[in-house]
């Protein structure tokens, strides 16, 4: 359900939320460490800096920083501006059964998408680095790289 895009996303967050200082660090050097083209990612935290979650910084020693702390960021917000996940309300069959009348599945597939909103939003940057047992010092992304 999540592109690959917020998958990117969602890891360039990780990645500075295990940061023990909160300090700029370039689209480059995220890209290297999470496994991500280096201009796509750059794209990406573009969008997330747009969105207020980034606080972006030019110039020498500049990159971009979290704009809050961990545990006041979700899946949600990361994925959000990304896919636009909330304005998703079209039933799963898209155009081809709900024309003038919501098909039979119709409000099921609704109480679907609000669930996957809701477990979203259920979901910290924190939580997610204390789960996974992330340190900035020995970053390893789970799933990523040789093991």
């Amino acid at each position: 359900m999540i592109s690959q895009t917020s998958i990117h996303a969602i890891r360039a967050m990780m990645y500075l939320a295990a940061q023990k200082e909160n300090q700029p660090i370039g689209a480059a050097s995220i890209a290297s460490a999470i496994e991500a083209p280096a201009n796509y990612l750059g794209k990406t935290l573009q969008i997330l800096t747009h969105d207020g979650l980034l606080i972006s910084q030019r110039g020498l020693g500049g990159g971009v920083r979290l704009a809050r702390a961990a545990d006041q960021i979700s899946l949600y917000d990361i994925v959000e501006p990304i896919e636009h996940v909330s304005r998703q309300s079209r039933c799963f069959m898209n155009r081809l059964c709900c024309g003038p009348e919501p098909c039979r599945f119709h409000s099921r597939w609704s109480d679907i998408h609000k669930d996957y909103c809701d477990f979203l939003k259920s979901i910290t940057l924190k939580q997610i680095i204390e789960q996974n047992r992330i340190d900035a010092r020995t970053f390893k992304m789970p799933g990523i790289g040789k093991d």
